[in-house]
């Protein structure tokens, strides 16, 4: 059984399964800052799942998103309904995207931007080492969101605490508050996510707080993932009308000596010389 640190954090089970085999037969697992981040980010892996007996996606997201902005229907909610109202919108999804299971850990974003906090991390841990996914996707370390970089380090932090063998085969770092269309195409790991559009839509249309209240992630999110596909070669015809690129985090939890702030440096730098080497050929 799976001990959850929090008072308000759940495990969501869509189809009632058990908790162990929920746990046992999850293949992929996201794990999100806020509540419609594995919807935006991790598309492609709730999409390799669905409809697949032998596939199972599951979901984790970190914080109780009490702090969302707020407008129309949402104006006068306190942080307590707005954390109650994301909670179920992330259970819904979870029923339309036919998880495994959905964990809401159910902590306030200080908690998780606190490196002194290793709760978090040791909880993390855990649930990783009981599931053992084959991969994980998280948020990239290139994003502009602090919660959601928070997240991350937060995760590889948790992995790097488990043994070689539970780790998964592939850690991967999505696309949320910054594209990724500015890495180095041979960087990038790029998943096709043309099918089940309406199910994309569904997804993103269930979080109705975000929608409502002055967000239109519905639209925006869809529209990321055409433009990735169609401005991916600037010289070939469109392969996908709908496409996803990350960040290969995986060298992070293979080599625990790698340091964090040089891998993504290292990316940044690849970027720059290629605007500059271009510069320089054409003056």
């Amino acid at each position: 059984m799976l001990q959850l640190n929090n008072p308000g954090a759940e495990l969501f089970i869509p189809d009632g399964a058990s908790e162990d085999e929920a746990l046992q037969r999850t293949t992929q697992m996201a794990i999100g800052a806020h509540p419609d981040d594995l919807e935006i980010g991790a598309y492609y892996a709730i999409m390799r799942c669905f409809g697949d007996e032998e596939e199972w996606f599951a979901g984790v997201t970190v914080t109780d998103g009490a702090g969302s902005a707020r407008d129309d229907l949402y104006a006068n909610y306190t942080d307590e309904e707005m954390r109650l109202v994301r909670k179920a919108e992330q259970k819904k999804a979870a029923m339309i995207g036919e998880y495994s299971l959905v964990t809401l850990l159910d902590y306030p974003s200080s908690a998780v931007k606190d490196p002194s906090n290793e709760g978090l991390t040791r909880e993390l841990a855990e649930l990783i080492r009981q599931a053992s996914p084959r991969v994980i996707s998280t948020h990239n370390l290139a994003d502009k969101h602090d919660t959601h970089v928070a997240t991350t380090l937060r995760t590889i932090q948790a992995l790097r605490s488990l043994p070689a063998e539970v780790r998964p085969e592939k850690l991967y770092g999505y696309e949320a508050w910054r594209d990724l269309d500015w890495m180095m195409d041979d960087d990038k790991v790029t998943f096709d996510v043309s099918a089940h559009e309406n199910l994309a839509a569904a997804l993103i249309g269930v979080m109705d707080s975000q929608i409502c209240g002055g967000k239109r992630y519905d639209l925006a999110t869809l529209a990321r993932r055409r433009a990735n596909a169609t401005f991916f070669a600037s010289h070939e015809v469109d392969v996908a009308t709908s496409m996803i690129p990350v960040m290969d985090l995986t060298p992070l939890i293979e080599d625990d000596a790698l340091d964090i702030g040089q891998y993504i440096a290292e990316h940044i730098s690849r970027f720059a010389e290629d605007v500059s080497d271009r510069l320089h050929r054409l003056m």
